[in-house]
């Protein structure tokens, strides 16, 4: 596999990682807010969600930085990709003060 598609997928995989701790995130706040123990639901979705890219990032990068910090490149570029699309359903028809 040539060294440029190698750097891509691993682009990808730390933004599929960001986007599952950022949608679950999401995820989270929305059934925490409604549910009967909210600690719960926030304390375990903490942990499953950071221990999943925890391991996420261990298995990309394995023992090289460079592929560590493009990992985290992308799991930074997903969590602006998110909080921009949440952003915009969550302010859709909402009118605010001026």
């Amino acid at each position: 596999m040539n060294e440029q598609l190698q750097w891509l997928l691993v682009l990808l995989a730390g933004m599929l990682l960001g986007a599952a701790f950022f949608g679950g995130l999401w995820w989270t706040v929305r059934k925490g807010a409604t549910a009967q123990q909210p600690a719960l639901w926030f304390g375990l979705s903490f942990l499953l969600r950071t221990g999943v890219v925890m391991v996420g990032f261990y298995l990309v990068a394995g023992d090289n930085w460079q592929r560590l910090l493009l990992c985290l490149l992308g799991f930074i570029i997903a969590r602006i990709i998110i909080v921009r699309l949440v952003g915009m359903t969550a302010t859709s028809g909402v009118s605010h003060a001026p």
